[in-house]
């Protein structure tokens, strides 16, 4: 742990979950950076909650939870779904894995 001036911090992994031990946070950073797309997505669509619920097919409670970042509510297929249902074309590239990157990454085009 550092410490600046009164405030004690401690650099990040780069994944909160991980930081946090919990024991699947590849899995859920991947899930939260996919979430957290989607929102993004429908945020520069400026729709109403009633409007993304018809868009991606789900109950209007659930949009509410989508943009409030309740990710863990939502399984990765359905939010690859959703960007399906935005018309996001969703590339998946499986290559060896190096020591020192994470199993899972999320990229995204502007």
């Amino acid at each position: 742990m550092k410490k600046q001036g009164n405030i004690e911090f401690e650099n990040s992994s780069g994944n909160v979950f991980d930081d946090l031990g919990i024991d699947n946070a590849e899995e859920l950073q991947a899930r939260g950076m996919v979430g957290f797309h989607v929102v993004e997505l429908l945020k520069r669509k400026d729709m109403k909650q009633r409007e993304i619920a018809e868009l991606l097919g789900i109950k209007q409670t659930e949009v509410s939870h989508l943009l409030n970042g309740h990710f863990s509510r939502f399984t990765v297929d359905k939010l690859l779904d959703f960007l399906k249902r935005m018309n996001q074309k969703i590339t998946i590239q499986i290559s060896p894995h190096k020591q020192g990157e994470p199993y899972h990454n999320v990229a995204f085009d502007a």
